[in-house]
């Protein structure tokens, strides 16, 4: 597979990533309605441009994503690909982080996705759920599996900065996923969280680059949970780029990349035009000039965020 986009390693794992990866969420048609032949395509593309690490999980499409993108990986070598899956969240409102579960899970997921092995497995939104659970019996039950052999790696990702202290203080993991928390309005992952992480030597993954569309020009979605003022100096700032003929997207894309003790940033799409463009904005040098502008605009409002969870979580 041929690409430019430069690669970092993950932790101690010895993973060489890309540093954009692709997010299969929405191949499980999570935002929009989604035809079989757009996803499969939307794979081949991101492996094509270089975005060879995929994330998914059981809960987008209620298993609809990881099906497809099961198929779409079908004749494509296992080691031309690292996949990453994660369990414990099955539906809106339905958590199991169980031991007996995560066993089923590993097990579903590597059916679906046609592989004898997942690269890692991370326990998905632990917010949700009292997470002394996590450290007692989820992460000892992922041991086992990658004890096993089916797992090379585990961790856990979610919103609040709170859950990383939470778990890394009192067990061990390989690497974790913080979304929506380091962007051009949000960088509250760096400044509270990854020099803590780096001193453990856990790995740093970071997915939505674009804040659940809040930093593209697309129409904002009515689940947002951004409050007002977010949400107007984002429009704000997209005007002002659309006004020096640049879109907001690649901005806010280019300064997720650019952050060296960021590993990879997961982003996704279902449409495989976009999964291009984002290969072009990776190889292109940040408009610095316009950064600092953008990041001027959003300086009232910078690193104000949501409840995520439980709000002993938060």
């Amino acid at each position: 597979m041929s690409s430019n986009i430069p690669t970092r390693v993950l932790g101690k794992t010895g993973l060489e990533l890309p540093i954009l990866s692709f997010g299969a969420s929405s191949l499980g048609s999570e935002f929009r309605q989604v035809k079989v032949d757009e996803a499969l395509a939307s794979v081949k593309v991101a492996l094509e441009c270089g975005m060879s690490f995929i994330d998914t999980s059981p809960f987008y499409g209620r298993g609809t994503s990881e099906v497809l993108l099961g198929m779409a990986l079908q004749g494509i070598p296992r080691q031309d690909y690292l996949l990453c899956t994660k369990l414990g969240r099955y539906d809106l409102s339905h958590f199991d982080f169980s031991a007996r579960r995560v066993a089923e899970s590993v097990d579903v997921s590597l059916h679906r996705l046609k592989t004898t092995h997942l690269d890692i497995v991370l326990c998905h939104d632990i917010e949700f759920v009292p997470m002394q659970q996590i450290v007692d019996e989820t992460i000892p039950a992922l041991r086992k599996q990658q004890a096993a052999g089916k797992v090379r790696f585990i961790g856990f990702s979610g919103y609040p900065q709170k859950i990383f202290r939470f778990i890394c203080d009192q067990t061990q993991v390989d690497c974790v996923l913080s979304y929506n928390q380091y962007t051009l309005q949000n960088t509250r992952f760096a400044d509270e969280t990854i020099p803590y992480l780096k001193s453990k030597g856990i790995g740093i993954l970071n997915a939505g680059p674009f804040s659940a569309r809040l930093l593209t020009n697309a129409p904002l979605p009515s689940w947002l949970k951004e409050p007002e003022n977010v949400k107007v100096a984002a429009r704000k700032a997209a005007e002002h780029c659309a006004r020096k003929g640049v879109d907001i997207a690649q901005l806010a894309l280019q300064f997720s990349l650019a952050n060296p003790d960021i590993t990879s940033t997961v982003s996704g799409s279902a449409n495989p035009d976009n999964i291009r463009k984002w290969a072009r904005w990776a190889a292109q040098p940040v408009d610095q000039e316009l950064l600092n502008e953008v990041l001027e605009i959003f300086r009232p409002v910078k690193n104000i965020g949501h409840q995520e969870g439980l709000r002993e979580n938060n």
